[in-house]
């Protein structure tokens, strides 16, 4: 997915635990609804992470699917976690792979990558459903510069944590006395949480910065109710649960550690360098894909998404 600046998430500045409450603004892309959480006015990030995005859910018809044209990222890291559906995930390293309900796609886009996400030619053929979550993570100012790099983790090899009422999958970085195989670069964590009725979990309380997000159903935090469609953002240290409403709920928990360093964000590029975002813009404005710093992705070559006079009018927004 990609990010325009001009729409961003409505914030509800809270008091005792929780820092902020993120309502994120729907956006219909043709009959195929986009909630973005992250980056919002208040809160650009939740740990390292940059961006979030919940696509659908969504029923398409025989013919009907995503179509996410080429198009470059440099300084973060994407993650692709899906519920219903499936995408088909090409990029300029080579990588030509399928995602699917539990699993993980991980690529690092480091100093400059181009992908494309579609639904396949075999789904389109049938009617089908899409519901799932894309993020980005900020990476590191140490590896904003290395080369990019593509991970698939199949479900399998995620870390499950079991117990009376709760099914959780760890997708990222550690949390409850697990780690995720995902190769991460600064302390992280991300998990799938579905929660019965009634049953309350306790947020790791080892990260300093903790987010909650309500994909389906509802939850309660020291008192308060809160829906699907809302992210919440914690306030350090505190030790808190979230329980479950009446129809049960399923969470995304996020977060990490602070990133210490300014981070700037525009289109689809994060640098802690205003220049780096620069380059990357007169790389991606040039088209130079035999010689210039961006390839399209083999197999996906003929069409690409420019940058329109709308985000050229725009500037990098600090983000910390």
């Amino acid at each position: 997915m990609s990010w325009n600046p001009t729409h961003s998430p409505e914030c509800v500045t809270e008091g005792s635990a929780l820092e902020t409450l993120i309502i994120p603004r729907a956006r219909d892309l043709g009959g195929f609804e986009v909630r973005r959480a992250l980056p919002s006015v208040k809160r650009q990030l939740v740990g390292p992470f940059i961006f979030f995005d919940q696509m659908g859910p969504a029923e398409f018809i025989t013919d009907g699917g995503i179509d996410v044209r080429p198009h470059p990222h440099i300084g973060l890291g994407t993650v692709t976690y899906l519920y219903q559906g499936e995408f088909e995930h090409r990029d300029s390293l080579g990588t030509h792979q399928m995602i699917y309900p539990g699993e993980v796609n991980w690529m690092v886009a480091g100093r400059g990558v181009t992908h494309s996400e579609r639904t396949s030619a075999e789904t389109r053929a049938k009617r089908h459903s899409l519901f799932g979550i894309q993020t980005w993570i900020a990476l590191p100012e140490a590896h904003e510069d290395m080369a990019p790099d593509f991970e698939h983790h199949k479900q399998a090899a995620l870390p499950h944590i079991q117990d009376a009422g709760v099914s959780a999958r760890l997708i990222l970085g550690s949390a409850y006395g697990e780690t995720s195989p995902v190769t991460m670069l600064s302390e992280t964590f991300y998990l799938d949480v579905q929660l019965d009725p009634g049953t309350a979990f306790p947020l790791p309380d080892d990260h300093e910065d903790r987010g909650v997000y309500v994909t389906q159903g509802s939850v309660e935090i020291a008192g308060d109710r809160f829906e699907e469609g809302r992210m919440m953002v914690f306030r350090p240290g505190d030790r808190l649960s979230v329980t479950a409403g009446p129809a049960g709920a399923r969470l995304m928990l996020l977060g990490g550690a602070t990133m210490n360093e300014d981070r700037y964000i525009w289109w689809n590029f994060v640098s802690s360098s205003k220049d780096k975002i620069e380059t990357a813009i007169r790389e991606w404005k040039s088209a130079d894909w035999a010689n210039g710093a961006f390839h399209l992705p083999p197999g996906d070559e003929d069409e690409f998404i420019p940058i329109t006079p709308e985000l050229e009018r725009t500037k990098p927004r600090r983000a910390r």
